[in-house]
């Protein structure tokens, strides 16, 4: 139940976070790799190699930033929200044991990087989860019978109804994926830690915002302890493995779909 709830809060806070038009970084791979692929059936033609280069340059610019700007936006965040908690409570978010896990858990020599990359393929689940959703409503013409079915009309209006169709068109996909890898960040762990398996998560985001939560109870004497850099160090480790490894699978389920032959 702890992972479930885990789930709901992960799910909510990325759909909030779709909704208010930010990004998840690590969400992007989805988004680019279908893009790069259809470039790819291109090559032949034109100018259409240099273009190729320039869209990997713009890709791999805009990937490194949106990792840095989620990294350097949750960590002092998280911080602020920290020092809220314990000012309001008069006690840490988290306890100094739990800290203390934290960095053991994020060693840059443990298995954080095997988990790194396993999330890596749980990014790239949700992105075949938010495909099969749309295909299902397009196929099925979801967005006109909410249009038009004289229940919903005669209940939203019709004027509202093609509004929502609308709306649901346009962000049905982006709601799968954000729900559907909210649950498995925060279900797999859980039903690992079942099995035996000891298999576990490991987002840059959300890596980043435990450290600084660690680092706010354990005060400014973290800086002088070894396990904190190594975490700090695992950091751009994992933002690279959950990028890569998700946009890899990503890139070639769709290099076949575009019947592109090209060896990565």
């Amino acid at each position: 139940w702890g992972g479930f709830m885990a789930g709901i809060n992960y799910a909510v806070s990325f759909v909030l976070i779709q909704l208010l038009h930010f990004t998840v970084a690590t969400k992007q791979p989805a988004m680019t790799a279908p893009a790069m692929a259809a470039k790819l059936k291109e090559l032949g033609t034109g100018d259409a190699i240099e273009s190729f280069v320039d869209e990997i340059t713009h890709l791999v610019r805009s990937q490194v930033a949106a990792v840095l700007g989620n990294v350097l936006v949750v960590f002092p965040a998280v911080l602020g929200l920290a020092a809220l908690i314990a000012l309001a409570t008069g006690h840490p978010a988290i306890s100094a044991k739990q800290a203390e896990h934290v960095f053991e858990s994020l060693h840059l020599l443990g298995p954080s990087l095997f988990f790194a990359a396993f999330t890596g393929v749980l990014l790239f689940a949700s992105s075949i989860i938010a495909g099969w959703t749309e295909n299902w409503f397009v196929l099925h013409r979801m967005d006109s019978a909410l249009h038009y079915n004289p229940r919903i009309t005669g209940l939203l209006g019709a004027e509202r109804a093609a509004r929502w169709a609308r709306f649901l068109r346009e962000n049905l996909s982006g709601f799968a994926a954000n729900i559907s890898l909210g649950f498995m960040l925060g279900l797999v762990p859980a039903f690992a830690a079942f099995f035996g398996l000891g298999l576990d998560v490991r987002h840059v985001t959300l890596s980043t915002g435990q450290v600084a939560a660690a680092g706010a109870t354990l005060g400014l004497q973290v800086l002088q302890l070894p396990a904190f850099w190594w975490a700090v160090a695992s950091l751009p480790f994992l933002g690279a493995l959950n990028v890569s490894v998700s946009f890899y699978p990503v890139s070639y389920t769709h290099l076949r779909a575009h019947e592109t032959s090209l060896h990565l």
